[in-house]
């Protein structure tokens, strides 16, 4: 959820922890905070409730430099939004942490600590840590053993970076839990929670697993795992561009990511087609034999992601393919039953949810045929723990609300259900039309972004409201429920989707002229039921903002405004579909005015329970 930077650096190290502080914004921005180890030797700290530019302002007004520093952006879980609360911690002036994450015996810590004399200036979990640090090191262990035996101390999930006063030049990192990175660059070691923060200074990383600690020091970096042992993280490179973090000519990064989802589509596309066919390949070396063994498959996921899987829930049965789709948070705390042939499939844009990362653990013991992860980052724990994965190719994704990396997820999950249809009955008549389909998609997806002025007109009518209702059938109900979520996540119109044959079982009482009803009305087997569905609303005064097929003959009138989108074949309508609605809820926040990229009380990766 937080953002972690740290820096041992020959130059000082301000100007690369705000600007890494920038890029990280997305993972939190209640609070923002920098410390650097100063030429003297002692610590120096600036913090400021809110976004990273107020903490710019605040260090605008006093010298902060040092070549060795940490600094922290913050989604608050413990203790309110309140300076004191913001990271960095210092203990006695000797000691400073940054965490990520969250420490769930903080309440006994804290009151042994008190009893030994120590003081607490927050109410954060946080402040524990660098006091349970700082007692090691006062009983005379070195800087990495104690950070090594606070972890042992610690219950929760967490990432960690500490710098000591009086010593310029070291800094150690360690991680249980959310991803920590260390680049290696030209003038130092840095630390990053994202790639994202490490890219303008290196390309350069090593990924951190869990238990291991990373003591930078005299221009060298040991990393040792949770018994102290020295071990060898790969070298890994990104290829991720500098700039990728960077606006261009959009307004948000969220429009930016919405208009980037043709060439999205197309990347993802890209390689993993051969004619007629989809390439097993694609989904790891050994992904046919797997597929051979597998009977059903379970997805799990969170929020966007478990929206794709429903989605891919309707496609998966069509083929022969029985699926369930539950909610990563759910599934790890419910007992199962096995059933032999399961394929899990884990969904993730950043690949660190901590609910997903859970319950793949729990699944990979009720002895499945394997397991695969669709995710965004490659680096990422869940591709780490999978034995197959499918990397979406969608880039950096910067606005909290997810968009491009939802259609890259169905368009994945196509493939996928391409691939198990031929061990269904399937014949290549019916791959070969589907994935004629999907290399039409960017094309069609440019004809609905044409339609954006259209759709901003429409949006102008939600500027005094504070409820939405969507209704949909089939596999486009999960579209409007995520067109429901992007519309609450980034304007707080409270929104809620539903099947529209389930409005006679109760959302109809809430239908008059205020509530606005957004329908997705594809023209497939299920349109004559939506019509007369939609026509319940009517009947009782409701307005309706429709989104048809040309062909479906819907016509505009006083309570019913109707936007056509681009004819789309069955097989990826509910991709096509999804555009209009994230454009909806992105222009109805410009007329809140709203934070589109940042909306209260979220963040982009939840590494935290």
């Amino acid at each position: 959820m937080c953002g972690i930077v740290g820096a041992v650096s020959g130059a000082d190290v301000a100007p690369f922890l705000l600007e890494g502080l920038r890029r990280l914004e997305y993972r939190g921005y209640d609070s923002a905070g920098v410390v650097v180890v100063n030429n003297s030797g002692g610590l120096d700290r600036s913090r400021s409730v809110g976004k990273v530019e107020a903490l710019e302002r605040v260090m605008a007004g006093r010298e902060l430099s040092g070549s060795t520093g940490l600094a922290h952006t913050r989604w608050a879980t413990h203790g309110g939004v309140t300076e004191p609360n913001a990271h960095p911690h210092i203990c006695r002036d000797a000691l400073a942490l940054v965490c990520n994450g969250i420490v769930e015996n903080h309440a006994t810590l804290r009151r042994a600590q008190e009893a030994a004399g120590l003081p607490f200036t927050s109410e954060t979990d946080t402040e524990v840590v660098v006091h349970q640090v700082y007692i090691h090191l006062e009983a005379g262990m070195d800087l990495a053993a104690a950070v090594r035996n606070t972890m042992g101390e610690l219950e929760g999930s967490y990432s960690l970076g500490v710098v000591q006063a009086g010593a310029p030049g070291r800094l150690v990192a360690a991680r249980n839990g959310p991803p920590l990175l260390v680049g290696i660059g030209e003038e130092g070691f840095f630390i990053a929670s994202d790639i994202a923060a490490l890219v303008p200074v290196t390309r350069r990383y090593r990924v951190l697993e869990n238990g291991d600690v990373a003591d930078i020091c005299e221009g060298q970096c040991t990393i040792r795992d949770r018994h102290g042992n020295p071990v060898e993280r790969p070298e890994r490179e990104s290829h991720q561009s500098s700039d990728a973090a960077t606006l261009g000519d959009y307004d948000h990064f969220m429009q930016k990511e919405i208009y980037e989802q043709p060439r999205a589509i197309a990347d993802t596309l890209e390689g993993r087609l051969a004619g007629d066919r989809v390439l097993e390949q694609a989904f790891g070396p050994s992904a046919g034999e797997i597929f051979d063994r597998t009977r059903q498959v379970q997805i799990i996921a969170c929020g966007t992601s478990y929206h794709a899987g429903l989605v891919a829930k309707h496609w998966l049965e069509y083929v022969g393919v029985p699926c369930e789709v539950e909610v990563a948070s759910e599934y790890r705390y419910r007992r199962h039953v096995t059933r032999s042939g399961t394929l899990v499939v884990t969904i993730s844009q950043s690949g660190e949810t901590a609910d997903t990362l859970a319950a793949l653990a729990e699944a990979q013991n009720l002895g499945i045929v394997g397991s695969l992860v669709v995710c965004n980052v490659p680096e990422s724990s869940l591709v780490r723990e999978s034995d197959l994965s499918f990397m979406t190719h969608a880039g950096p994704e910067i606005g909290v609300a997810s968009t491009k990396a939802f259609t890259t997820q169905l368009a994945a999950l196509m493939m996928l259900a391409l691939v198990l249809s031929r061990r269904h009955g399937f014949d290549s008549g019916f791959e070969a039309h589907v994935v004629n389909q999907l290399r039409m998609l960017p094309g069609a997806m440019e004809k609905v972004l044409d339609m954006d002025s259209a759709i901003a007109r429409m949006a102008s009518a939600f500027g005094d409201k504070q409820h939405a209702l969507f209704l949909a059938r089939g596999a486009h109900h999960p579209i409007a429920m995520e067109g429901a979520l992007k519309l609450k996540e980034i304007s707080y119109i409270h929104a809620e989707a539903y099947p529209a044959g389930e409005l006679k079982h109760g959302p109809l009482a809430l239908v008059d002229d205020r509530m606005p009803v957004i329908a997705v009305a594809p023209n497939d087997t299920l349109l004559e039921k939506l019509k007369s569905n939609l026509a319940e609303v009517s009947a009782r005064g409701g307005r309706l903002f429709v989104f048809a097929d040309p062909a479906c003959g819907f016509e505009s009138r006083p309570d019913l405004e109707l936007i056509h989108v681009a004819q789309a074949d069955s097989a990826v309508a509910p991709i096509i579909y999804t555009l209009p609605l994230q454009l909806l809820a992105y222009h109805a926040a410009l007329i809140k005015g709203t934070d589109v990229d940042k909306p209260r009380n979220l963040a982009k990766s939840v590494t935290v329970e």
